[in-house]
């Protein structure tokens, strides 16, 4: 899924990493650990990169990040609320200070009232704050899982340099 284009965000997104000495994890759902095998496609991410989990199922949500199930039941898996707890936990059980989720629905199926195939939430935990945002992207499942992956790095390159 490393396009050109994804590379280069992922190189900035390390060379801004570098720069503050902070290490980022990824907390994935709908894009499959595709953020990290973007960062991951740079030489010497692992002085940034600590670490990706890949948490498709609402289980490995509440087993890996602890993700209350509360959250899941009352909002559900695509949804700000989960974005931000995925974020929390990948910062509680990694050795990173930057975080970074998705969770989405990629399509071809899935979708449920208010979120059509393409709504994706993103989670970004950068000094000490987790700020949420809701996109919703056109095409098949792979476009809207790259276009998820661009949006992830793009909207982590913004808070680095902010």
């Amino acid at each position: 899924m490393s396009t050109p284009a994804i590379v280069e965000l992922a190189a900035e997104v390390g060379a801004a990493l570098r720069r503050r000495g902070l290490m980022l994890a990824t907390a994935e759902s709908c894009t499959g650990g595709g953020v990290a095998q973007a960062v991951t496609e740079i030489a010497g991410s692992s002085a940034w990169f600590d670490c990706g989990f890949v948490t498709y199922s609402n289980a490995a949500k509440m087993d890996l990040l602890q993700v209350p199930e509360a959250t899941l039941a009352q909002h559900g898996a695509v949804s700000d609320e989960t974005a931000a707890a995925m974020c929390s936990g990948t910062l509680a059980n990694s050795r990173a200070q930057v975080a970074v989720s998705t969770t989405g629905i990629a399509g071809p199926d899935g979708a449920v009232p208010g979120k059509p195939v393409g709504t994706v939430y993103f989670g970004w935990a950068v000094d000490g704050k987790v700020e949420t945002q809701r996109m919703e992207f056109a095409g098949d499942r792979q476009a809207v899982r790259e276009q998820s992956v661009i949006h992830s790095l793009r909207g982590l390159l913004q808070r680095l340099q902010a």
